[in-house]
Parts: structure tokens; sequence; C-alpha cells
């Protein structure tokens, strides 16, 4: 980080101050030393709606950290100079400070105005800032925007000088926490999975020419079912004698076109499929032009769009499964949570940004949850232009429904804000093929009127997939069913109308020496010492993941997660993103069998989940020996499983237990040696399991759905075998249910 902060230094010498270095020592990538001050996210920030003439006004500015009561710093006094659009608690900014709820901090700058802009209206454009954001140019206040995540434009043609500096002040202001907002993982004091906030700019500013009518608010939707691409033009900017002309282009040739008012449709006849294996994109040019004078062209942008569609559908055994193009396709994921150590929400460079996306792909993923962040416009075109799909998580901000309440009863301005918010994301990201999702709530966290947001998104957007409720609180709405287990894997029983989904699972750890954010305190959800460890591991959640796609029928599944995020230390990838933890090529391979031919599950000894299975138990201590096959309960009474309390979830419950202990036996028979044995099991709580006499399983905690546990081919013999099971209870609701499998791979 030294040789970039002495840059920053270097230039801010002229004025006479001189950022602080921070913390030299803080945890950094590889991309920190390509960031300059006079090239900074140098890109054109918007790529599906591009105009030629702009002005890039990241890099260094003024910047002071003053009381919300304080009004505008005199110029001379501001505290130093802030590299832009890095937050100003990162190490990129060259600052490296908090602001408080009680705090605001005011950025300053001047800029010029091309001489060939002259007689064009100027749009001051804002990526994202975090939180509220005050603008004055020239002295003269332009407006204010509140949202943390969306991008947001101002007019101030009006408030220019004619010529000479102009002089630009954004003023800013983020509770964090203390607000009820929408901010993520973003928390004033970072611990556990809660990180380091994210104050003031954080994307790039730019300034761009308009005419006084020109397009705006471009919104492209495929449509295969009809062989046609609708393309629509926001009106507010149209004069009532223009018309729309589209081109949809390949190569530079044009392959079809067509015109309109706002709104163009445009037949596609044999159009080339968007998807993971073939991310195929068409590129677009939209000329405004006047009605009477067809080749005086007004304004125009160029763009680019992707042809697919996402549903669910049954597949030819008739189980809900999410569909891409028609036809059945696992999304196997990873959770993205967008944290940069040098950065913090905003990445060090563009190569960076994409560098994310590649590994993902390198190491066998076709999704991308991304988490409680919405990112910079250039993520998601890397997006598209890789092949991810993209299920996108709604920020989360306010309070937590947790204990006996499934949703909060927020405030109407807590309300507002987040259902503006809300529509400002898929309104601002729609044309991306990737997205094929929107996450509405995580966990509980902020959940309010879950089935009216729901419906209102299935109808703003009707292209995509809804998850109402990622994780805890399912109230039966949406395209999917979404449950978090960790590490997991786990499933959510069948159902008829929604296909079910693994939202969170896996979160298996490896601190690397070196790579941390801080060299205590750092946790995983299971932790390994080895990178051979770890990897058996995943590999054998990949295993049983397939199992759970065959039964009960799970469509995707999202591993926690693509990086390790400051203490958080189960990222597939070092913070720095300078290792991949586990076998890269052993990862790869083991998440590539989840696209091919699926296994059939051939039940040996089945469980009780559709009809029940008699059982010998006890809820008297047993005997010494009673998990061999020699025992004798015949004096045991005899019940049907599943054993436990009624309402406990994921399992039927046959025969009532409700005592801290059972002991459990019956016994089944195999014809022929088996392939690959599996225990199919359902326990709440603590169980040990017991194969002819030898324990083959000790399973801690508790399930909301049957689980496959591996057994080694040896343990079960041909003939006569017997399970003996103890399950031990302690508090919540109770349950215990016990088969085996054998999973043989098809040969076609």
């Amino acid at each position: 980080m030294i040789s970039m902060l002495a840059a920053i230094g270097a230039a801010a010498q002229a004025g006479g101050t001189l950022p602080p270095a921070g913390n030299p020592d803080r945890l950094r990538t590889r991309w920190a030393d390509e960031v300059k001050p006079d090239r900074v996210h140098p890109e054109y920030p918007r790529p599906q709606m591009v105009r030629s003439d702009w002005l890039n006004l990241n890099g260094l500015w003024d910047y002071a950290i003053r009381p919300r009561s304080e009004s505008r710093p005199p110029s001379a006094s501001f505290d130093g100079q802030i590299l832009v659009p890095f937050p100003v608690e990162s190490a990129l900014s060259g600052v490296m400070k908090p602001v408080g709820e009680d705090q605001q901090l005011w950025y300053r700058r001047t800029f010029e105005i091309p001489a060939g802009w002259a007689g064009r209206r100027v749009l001051l454009n804002f990526g994202a800032v975090d939180w509220e954001t005050s603008i004055l140019v020239n002295g003269r206040q332009i407006g204010t925007h509140r949202g943390g995540y969306d991008s947001f434009s101002f007019d101030i043609t009006d408030a220019l000088k004619p010529t000479g500096p102009q002089e630009l002040l954004v003023c800013v202001w983020d509770p964090t926490d203390a607000g009820t907002q929408p901010r993520g993982k973003q928390v004033r004091a970072p611990h556990g999975i809660w990180y380091t906030p994210t104050t003031g700019i954080w994307q790039t500013v730019w300034l761009e020419p308009v005419p006084e009518r020109r397009i705006d608010g471009l919104r492209v939707t495929p449509d295969l079912d009809n062989a046609r691409v609708v393309v629509q033009v926001d009106e507010q900017y149209l004069g009532p004698d223009q018309m729309v002309d589209v081109a949809i282009m390949v190569e530079g040739r044009i392959v079809a076109r067509g015109s309109g008012r706002a709104t163009v449709e445009i037949p596609l006849r044999g159009a080339r499929r968007w998807s993971p294996a073939d991310p195929y994109l068409y590129d677009l040019r939209v000329t405004l032009r006047r009605s009477d004078e067809p080749r005086q062209v007004v304004d125009e942008v160029t763009g680019y769009f992707g042809m697919r569609k996402i549903e669910v559908a049954r597949d030819k055994q008739g189980i809900l499964r999410l569909f891409l193009n028609g036809e059945p396709l696992f999304m196997l994921g990873l959770l993205d949570q967008g944290f940069w150590p040098d950065g913090l929400y905003t990445a060090p460079t563009d190569e960076a940004l994409r560098y994310d996306i590649e590994m993902t792909r390198k190491l066998g993923f076709n999704t991308i949850r991304k988490h409680v962040k919405i990112e910079p416009q250039r993520w998601y075109y890397w997006c598209d232009k890789l092949g991810v799909l993209v299920w996108q998580d709604m920020p989360s901000g306010d309070a937590f429904a947790g204990g006996d309440r499934t949703e909060i009863q927020r405030s109407a301005e807590s309300a507002a804000q987040f259902e503006q918010e809300l529509q400002r994301l898929i309104d601002t990201h729609y044309s991306h093929p990737s997205i094929v999702m929107w996450v509405l709530f995580n966990e509980g966290w902020g959940q309010y009127d879950t089935a009216r947001l729901t419906g209102w998104i299935e109808q703003h957007d009707p292209t995509r997939l809804v998850n109402a409720a990622s994780g805890w609180h399912d109230l039966g709405v949406g395209d999917v069913h979404d449950i978090h287990v960790y590490p997991g894997p786990a499933a959510p029983q069948r159902e008829d109308d929604r296909a079910i989904v693994l939202g969170e699972f896996g979160g298996l750890g490896l601190a690397v020496p070196d790579h941390l954010w801080q060299p205590e305190g750092s946790w995983g959800y299971r932790s390994f010492q080895t990178a051979e460890q770890l990897t058996e591991a995943y590999v054998s959640l990949l295993e049983t993941l397939r199992l759970l796609a065959v039964e009960p029928g799970l469509s995707a599944a999202i591993y926690t997660q693509t990086t390790d995020v400051e203490i958080e230390i189960n990222g597939l990838l070092t913070y720095d993103r300078a290792m991949v933890k586990p076998d890269a090529e052993r990862t790869a391979a083991a998440n590539r069998r989840m696209f091919l031919a699926l296994p059939a599950i051939r039940s040996i000894a089945p469980t009780s989940q559709r009809s029940g299975v008699p059982w010998r138990y006890t809820t008297n201590q047993p005997a010494a020996g009673w998990e061999n096959s020699d025992f004798d309960d015949s004096s045991w009474p005899e019940g049907v499983g599943g054993f436990g309390r009624t309402g406990t979830p994921g399992i039927v419950v046959r025969t009532a237990w409700e005592t801290p202990d059972i002991w459990l036996r019956r016994s089944f028979d195999a014809v022929r040696p088996l392939a690959r044995p599996y225990l199919h099991v359902h326990h709440d709580e603590d169980c040990e399991i017991y194969l002819n006499g030898k324990l083959v399983a000790s399973l801690t905690g508790y399930t909301t759905s049957y689980v496959f546990v591996p057994l080694p081919a040896s343990a079960v013999q041909v003939g006569r075998n017997l399970i003996a099971v103890h399950c031990h209870q302690t508090a919540g609701g109770q349950g215990i249910d016990v088969g085996l499998v054998d999973v043989v791979e098809r040969t076609h």
C-alpha cells in the first residue's frame, strides 16, 4: 500500500496536504499498486447505456469530517485529500478514518467543462454514495439523494459558470447501523459476520453532456417464447415529434432493427441463447431522431443484451426445478459479499472486480448470490460477459424478525425508504441477463409485508424469479423455498408449487497465516488446519449435495463463500485474493459433477417419510450390548417412525417421544453388495447410529430435513443387518428417523 499512498502524497503536495498513511501493514490485494491518483476506475461505468462523450471525476478530492451541526467548511480548512471513489474508512482512500452518525463527510473539487460541450445539458452522475447526499455546484444547492446503493444524476447546467473552474461540493451523512436504512453487513463496531462500514462516495463519479431531449431509462426485455426482444426508453425526456430507432448487431453487422415511439418490439427468430455454457451477447444501438427528419440524430447510446428465459417448471420426473431456456439447470453458486481488504465496498480496479467472477467460473460454479450488497454496473457486465447466473439480494436494514416474530413492524419512513431502494435496484439492473432471481429478505432481517412485496416484485418484473425469504422465515410465497444449513448440506421437503433451494451452506474455515485481516479471532462455521483437510471436507459436502438433488429434488445450492471477509475465514479464497485455499482442481471437479447425470438412489432400508416403518424402541436405559445383533429386544414396544414431538420441522411424527432419550432397533436385508451406501437421517438432536454393532455415525445438533451420511461399502453385509440408534434431546423440538440407501451412478 505504501507505493500507492506515496503517489497520492506526491499529487497532494502542491496543495500542502498529505493524506495520512493509515496502516501500511493492513492486508491488501495485488491490484492496490495499480491504483494511481490520475487513473482510478477509468472505465465507462454504465456498460448497457454508453455515451462516447464523458468526463471521469474520480481521483483526488479535498475532504473534511465535521459535526452534523456545522455548515460547509471553508475551502482552506479541509482536512486533506481523499482518493475517490474509495470509502473514507478504506486504506485506498488514503484517509482510513471512521465517520460517526453525528458527523458528516464533505468532499470538494473543481473541474472545467470541455469547450465541445457548449449548447448541451451537463449531467453529474454518481454510481453510488452511502447514504444521504447533498450536492452544491458553485455554491448553489443542486439536490439531495437518499440511498446507499443506487446510481443517481443531477442536471447541473444552470449552476455552471460560463468558463473557468467549477466548484463541486458533496456532503454525506451515513448513520450506518444507527439508522433503519438498507445497509447490508456494515456496522460501526465490526465483529463476527459484521464488517467495516462504507461512508460516502464508493462508485465512479462522472459528467456527461446530453441534449435536452434524450434517451434515458433503457429497458431491454428478451422474449424467447415470442422470438422477439422489446426495447423501452423512458418517455420523460422524449419530445412529441421524436422517434426511437433500435439496431441489433453482431460483430458490427446489423441483424435486426425496428422503430417506435418509446417501445420498440423487434422480431429475433432463431436467437442464440445466453447461458453459462454460452454467454452470448448481442450489441445494441439506440438512436433518437426527429420523426420528420430521420437522418438528424438527436441522441444515441450503445449497449448490449442477452436472450434468456428463467422459470420454475417440472422435469421428466414431475419435480419442480429451476429451468433456464427451457431446460433444467442446477444452480451451484457462491455467496459473494463483495468486500475488499484495501477498498472495502470498492474493488481496487476493474480487473480485480472481474477476477472474483473469473475464479468463480474456474472453480466450477455457475451462480453467484450477491449477498445484501449491490455492485457497480460493471460487476454485472462481467457476469453477463463471463456467463454467471446472479441471485441479487436486496440489502437488508432495520431490525431482525426473531423469536416468535416472523415479520417486524417497520415505521412508515423505514418502509418507504426500503421500497424506494428496492424499486431502484430492479429498475436499474433490469436489462442484465445474468440476474435471474431477486432475493427480498435474508434470515428475517428487516422482513415485513413479505406477501405484499413478493407480489409487487412479481408484477413489476415478471421476467425473473422471486426468493421471498432466504433462510429462517418462509411464509409460503415466491418461486422457491430457501433454507440455510451450516455446514449442511440439507434441503427442504419437496413442494407442489415451488422449487426447493439451499440458500446458504458450507462455511468451512481455514486460517492462512500472512493472509489474515487480523491474526487473532478469525473464525469459520467449521474450522480445519490444512488445505488437504479442507478439500476433503468440501468434496464430501458436494457428494452429499448431489444426492439431495435427486431426493428430495434440490434445485440450487449456494456455498459460503467466495472469499474470507475480515475475521470471517470461510472463503474459498483468502481475503487478499492471493490464494485458493482448497485444491482448485479437486474443487472444480467436485462442482462440475453437479451438472452431470444424477445418480440413482435405491432404498435399502426406507425411512418413514412416506409411510411408517416399524422399530423396536425404549425410552429407558437398556442393558449393555443393546446395539448388537444378538441382543434380545423382544420386551421393547414396537412403534412406527418417525419418533418425536409433533410439529418438529422436517419430520412426520407417527410415534410420540418426549423423554430426553430414546433407543431404537430394526433389521433389514441386503440381497447384494452395495456400491455406495449412505444413511438417510433426520435427527433432533444428537444421535449415535450403529450398524451390526459398530458405531458408524455420531451426529450432533439437529436437522430440519433429511440428510445423507456416507458409509464404507463394507459396513453393510449381504443378508441380514441391524440398525441401532440412540438419540438424545435437550430442548425445543425433537425427532429421529433413520434409513439406508445405495447410490448407483447412471451409465448414460
